[in-house]
């Protein structure tokens, strides 16, 4: 290369360097730039000059709204005022659940994303992709949200200040829809009426199987809020969430809520757990329901379960970024998992794609076989239902598995009964342990004398009992397996030998689920012992599998370890 082309070259590169040094520095700034708060302007902050009073253990009032224990282990809270308000009683009331819902937020994100550095820029994607979050969100529950904020722990800053953190998880179940491969987000719900129910009342039943550890499902909290516009309402949360992922309001209208496959999104829109809150609040008929819906863009998939007491039928409004539907059943009966069903996705690639390699088709053919066979339901019957371990044809494939309505892994379930304004919520363990039953017309009376009797509020003739499988070896076995997974999660993750006896033990606590074995093959995969994870995974593809999806992966896996087999004795 003669000098004049070297001078050139050299030219150049020092131009495109400073380019690159000008882009990363732009980048940083702007990721700065839309990391900065916004949070709403409010001009009355009196409420936060509140004091909250303790009436004894586990049991505050701040103002006129309060939070208690029940012995049942739900936390029971009421909500009343203007958004704002709103907002910082109930972030004070629960600071300190609070701070333990965003601990165990927070530890089990590091479980996912271990690597500090990648924590970092999932920091600031996070910043990126949610930077007009807040304009997709309507002014009320900002508001709200910002009130919730000053109860936030100044610990968890560098992710970002209190309302932005707030802000963010609100979209925290969207984000789960994009992971569904991390088996985040699974859900089933169904709904009879008419001739399907023992009295002909309207009952609708749902698991919500959304997981991000077991520290995260503690801390339920049945919440009543009278709002200062709209309709006074019920929903099944969690300290930090004032969206809707479950919930009836006083004109018997109820909104749950099902994840369906989504692409990845290009930026945040309206969270799906803010719209069902907006419906929840301001809807009493399916078509209002309708309506509000079609005024919000969501940026993941979502079908939207809606009973009415009004229409007295249950439909399911589908929505994924560019179009929407309703799915309006000419029987008594409608069943929603996490594929849509509407004529307008009878052609979507993703969603076929979905129905042909998801555990979604089968379970819910699963829920329809039980419904066939129960013929007509009352509320323990729906109980029963979302209890179900087994898979469709009865089929054993084993504790856990996606394809069961129950997964063991819910946060909540819960049976509604819009007629009466009656609702069913499930205690710990999952929807194992009894349900326990409010009657809105009560709840909405009480007072805080009632508050400071300690009485419990739920009605206590109507609680559902527990599931006797909890008494079982059976039971007790799969609690043993769990511990025995998180185990050998450890002994991966720091490369350790196996106790002697240990994947023998843990294959016999849980036999059918093909995650024993596929588990195992990682964990040997790790540990360059390829043979051994062969065995592992040829053992997980002979059990029943939660879609194609799954044997495509293990199957693939398989392939990959056989070649460095083959490989490796080719050297050899």
């Amino acid at each position: 290369m003669s000098g004049k082309k070297r001078s050139s070259f050299r030219r150049f590169l020092v131009w495109f360097l400073l380019g690159l040094i000008v882009i990363i520095v732009a980048s940083v700034v702007y990721f700065a730039i839309v990391a900065i708060d916004r949070p709403p302007e409010i001009t009355d902050l009196s409420s936060l000059e509140t004091k909250r009073i303790s009436l004894g253990k586990d049991t505050y009032t701040y103002g006129n709204n309060w939070l208690r224990k029940s012995e049942s282990g739900l936390w029971e809270a009421y909500l009343e005022g203007k958004p704002f308000d709103r907002g910082v009683a109930f972030g004070q009331l629960t600071r300190e659940l609070l701070y333990y819902q965003e601990t165990s937020f927070v530890e089990q994100i590091r479980e996912i994303v271990p690597s500090e550095n990648y924590l970092k820029l999932l920091k600031y994607f996070t910043a990126f992709f949610n930077r007009n979050l807040d304009k997709n969100i309507p002014d009320e529950y900002k508001d709200e949200i910002y009130g919730t904020s000053f109860a936030c722990s100044p610990e968890y800053d560098f992710i970002g200040s209190g309302y932005q953190r707030q802000l963010n998880y609100h979209a925290a179940h969207d984000i789960g829809h994009a992971l569904q491969g991390l088996n985040l987000v699974a859900c089933t719900s169904f709904s009879v009426w008419n001739g399907r129910t023992m009295d002909s009342s309207l009952l609708i039943g749902r698991n919500f199987d959304f997981y991000m550890g077991e520290k995260f499902a503690e801390n339920k909290i049945v919440c009543f809020v009278n709002p200062s516009d709209g309709y006074r309402f019920m929903m099944i949360t969690w300290p930090d969430l004032i969206g809707v992922v479950s919930g009836m309001n006083e004109k018997g209208l109820t909104v749950t809520i099902n994840a369906a496959k989504s692409t990845i999104p290009a930026q945040a829109a309206t969270p799906v757990t803010i719209l069902a809150r907006e419906i929840l609040q301001y809807a009493a008929t399916i078509e209002e329901a309708w309506n509000i819906s079609q005024k919000r863009n969501l940026f993941v998939s979502e079908s939207i379960m809606i009973g009415s007491a009004i229409d007295n039928k249950t439909v399911v409004i589908e929505k994924s970024p560019d179009r929407s539907d309703l799915v309006d059943p000419e029987s008594d009966r409608i069943i929603c998992s996490n594929h849509f069903q509407g004529k307008a996705f009878a052609e979507d690639r993703i969603n076929l794609e979905n129905i042909r390699e998801s555990d979604s088709f089968e379970r819910y053919r699963r829920v329809e076989e039980l419904v066939s066979r129960q013929g007509t339901f009352d509320v323990s019957t729906m109980v029963d239902l979302l209890r179900d371990r087994l898979a469709l044809g009865d089929k054993d494939a084993g504790m856990g598995n996606q394809l069961a309505i129950n997964q063991l892994i819910a946060h909540h379930a819960v049976v509604f009964k819009p007629n009466s304004l009656q609702v069913w919520v499930s205690t710990a363990p999952w929807q194992l342990g009894k349900f326990v039953a409010y009657d809105l017309k009560k709840v909405f009376g009480l007072g805080k004398a009632d508050i400071q009797s300690h009485r419990e509020i739920y009605d206590a003739s109507l609680t559902i009992p527990a599931d006797t499988f909890l008494n079982t070896r059976a039971y007790r076995d799969f609690r043993r397996y769990q511990s025995m997974t998180m185990q050998l999660y450890q002994f991966r993750k720091n490369k350790e030998a196996l106790p002697g006896d240990f994947a023998e033990n843990y294959i016999r606590l849980n036999p059918a689920l093909f995650l024993t074995y596929a588990r195992l093959g990682d964990y040997y995969h790790e540990m360059k012992n390829f043979d051994q994870a062969s065995a592992c995974y040829t053992q997980a593809l002979k059990q029943k599998l939660p879609g194609a999806g799954e044997e495509k992966k293990l199957s693939k896996v398989l392939e990959e370890l056989r070649n460095k087999t083959n490989h490796g004795n080719s050297r050899n």
